[in-house]
């Protein structure tokens, strides 16, 4: 049963920094492409960044410069790292884990900005 598990989100003042962290299991986690994606109330999820099995990433345009994916093999944990939040970036962020058709997704976790 493959099982993502999202942890880092909270409330951070526009200009703060956090860290995501989505640990996985159930699956080979090497041989999957990572990603995250983020869902703002009443709009779409939409992508944020992407590291594929060869460690190759790709970026939103919205958070290119200030977001940062990794990844883990040997934790089998991919992370994100975010600096310099404004308060477009408030949203509930989901970890996938992606090969081919087959897509798995965390329950998300909260990033607030806000004063």
């Amino acid at each position: 049963q493959v099982q993502l598990v999202e942890s880092g989100g909270g409330l951070v003042q526009p200009g703060g920094s956090l860290r995501l962290s989505c640990a996985a299991s159930g699956i080979i986690f090497s041989r999957y492409a990572m990603g995250w994606f983020r869902q703002a109330p009443g709009r779409q999820r939409e992508f944020v960044a992407r590291v594929n099995d060869f460690g190759v990433t790709n970026y939103a345009d919205s958070v290119k410069g200030r977001f940062t994916i990794s990844r883990d093999n040997a934790k089998n944990t991919v992370y994100l790292q975010m600096n310099n939040l404004n308060a477009e970036d408030t949203a509930v962020y989901y970890c996938g884990a992606l090969r081919g058709p087959e897509s798995n997704w965390g329950q998300g976790t909260q990033v607030t900005v806000s004063s």
